[in-house]
């Protein structure tokens, strides 16, 4: 229980926010249906929380209102995805403005948060996420009460004007659900509730919808773009975009500014970005077919630099695609391998520079209606680890973040035999000597190649690990992976393949 929104409260509502809009994210999915039902909007609130709320858990404990607050709006920002994930970031930004000097003004700080949220949005359309921020703001603003009383009303009001949703939009009435945004805002408030009461969080019961979902037409919107826009200001470009298309909503300020629009020329869109600045973190979806789609045609695409890796990822189910080490695959084999394998796609790059041509292979993809995913993997490790969370029965969406999170949470090394000389972070290397590499930096060098991995795969596992995978090159002797295993003892488990991976006699991953 908490009487002031102080930076513990901020941090625990952003968490259980974030917690309880992924346990409803289907749910507020299957409400989708407006401005295009793509089926995300729970998806992309659940992320833009989860960003709001990694970003105040890495702050130090003794930290003020004003960085948590402003750390809280900016995560929110960066992450924010989907047209509702923007409005919601926009409204968040609100509460900052306010409350970042320790103040308890929540009715303030609601009634800003619409106010900027309405105004980020360049045709607001009633009987959405807008309505549902503005019918609590009018609710509050006034109210006579203390913090806890004010929370509670807008949650109720919350609850309220999202039932009035469908008569106020066509397309809701038509497929029988509430505003799929306005659910997910609901939910936000109750923990809002849940924080300052002390009571413990529950389960928001989304309302199903009573009919089949019936999409909106948008004219000439093809395509979901959105963009970071590093920006000292906006121009005309909140003008251009608007002449591009529909759904645009453009957040942000002091530089930096999130960009969302629906139309039917993404280049030109991102065009538009670069004439007033620097666009970045570029995301463009094809949305007709994401309207109709479906989950068919789930597929994995992996790179791989060995011809024991190439097997494991194909036996996993991948579609590989060769590359020889400290090269990247040609451009239109990597296209092909994502043509084949379906028309929902991972890709699993495994190594930095390849991530390049896969993006350019992707964003090639996409133009023919395949929906794809790029993951961040750096290493082959980090792909095998993504892969063995893979599930093809799950939502597309869901799958990547299940992926992306297993890959994420897999540190990787490598050991290689410098073949000439270099200056390193740890010295001098000569030619022979052997490099040990954590997460691509050089942290470790000598001239014995089984003592150094031992020392490396120790140094690895000492923050932490219940999984080391041992990968062995085409020139490791054959003592050496059985040899490190054994230096880690009985109680690291330990998994061995034979990668035949050429100038790498072995790759480690520790999850």
């Amino acid at each position: 229980m908490s009487t002031v929104l102080d930076p513990p409260a901020v941090r625990r509502w952003a968490r259980l926010s974030a917690d309880t809009l992924g346990r409803a994210r289907a749910e507020i999915d299957a409400l989708n249906v407006f401005p295009v039902a793509d089926g995300d909007t729970g998806t992309n609130l659940h992320m833009t929380m989860l960003s709001a709320a990694e970003a105040v858990e890495s702050l130090p404990d003794d930290v003020d209102a004003a960085v948590v607050w402003q750390t809280l709006s900016y995560g929110a920002l960066v992450g924010a995805r989907g047209n509702s994930g923007v409005i919601v970031s926009q409204a968040l930004r609100g509460l900052a403005e306010v409350l970042k000097n320790g103040e308890s003004d929540l009715r303030g700080a609601l009634v800003r948060g619409a106010e900027l949220a309405r105004g980020a949005v360049a045709r607001p359309v009633e009987g959405t996420v807008l309505s549902v921020l503005e019918a609590v703001a009018v609710a509050v603003r006034d109210l006579e009460g203390d913090l806890e009383e004010v929370a509670r009303c807008a949650a109720a009001e919350a609850r309220s004007a999202l039932s009035r949703t469908p008569a106020q939009l066509e397309v809701l009435a038509r497929s029988g659900v509430v505003d799929a945004g306005g659910a997910g805002l609901a939910i936000i408030l109750d923990t809002l509730v849940s924080v300052l009461t002390g009571s413990g969080p529950r389960r928001y019961e989304v309302p199903a919808p009573t009919a089949p979902v019936v999409p909106m037409t948008e004219a000439g919107a093809g395509y979901e773009v959105m963009y970071l826009l590093d920006a000292p200001s906006l121009g005309n470009l909140r003008d251009e975009l608007d002449g591009m298309g529909d759904s645009l909503v453009i957040v942000g300020g002091d530089g930096l500014w999130n960009v969302h629009v629906h139309c039917d020329d993404a280049g030109q869109a991102i065009e538009a970005g670069l004439r007033v600045g620097r666009p970045h973190r570029i995301r463009v979806t094809y949305l007709a077919e994401r309207t109709h789609r479906g989950n068919a045609g789930r597929g994995v695409v992996a790179v791989a630099a060995g011809d024991g890796i190439a097997a494991l990822f194909e036996e996993a189910g991948a579609v590989v695609v060769r590359r020889e080490p400290g090269t990247s695959p040609p451009l239109p084999a990597m296209l092909a391998a994502i043509r084949d394998a379906g028309d929902e796609v991972a890709v699993l790059p495994n190594d930095e520079g390849v991530r390049a041509v896969a993006i350019a292979a992707a964003e090639i993809a996409r133009e023919d209606g395949v929906v794809v995913s790029v993951l961040p993997t750096k290493a082959t490790v980090q792909g095998l680890a993504a892969l063995a969370v893979h599930d093809p029965l799950r939502r597309f969406d869901d799958d990547v973040v299940a992926m992306t999170d297993a890959a994420g949470h897999t540190r990787y090394g490598h050991v290689t035999v410098a073949d000439r000389q270099a200056m390193t972070s740890v010295g001098v290397c000569r030619p022979g000597d052997v490099l040990g590499l954590i997460d691509g930096d050089v942290v470790d060098l000598g001239p014995d190649l089984g003592e150094l991995c031992m020392r490396l795969v120790q140094r690895m596992v000492a923050g932490g690990g219940e999984l080391v995978t041992l990968v062995t090159g085409k020139d490791a002797p054959p003592s050496l992976a059985p040899a490190v295993a054994d230096h880690l003892g009985p109680l690291v488990e330990v998994v061995v393949y034979e990668g035949g991976q050429g100038g790498y006699p072995l790759l480690i991953g520790v999850e």
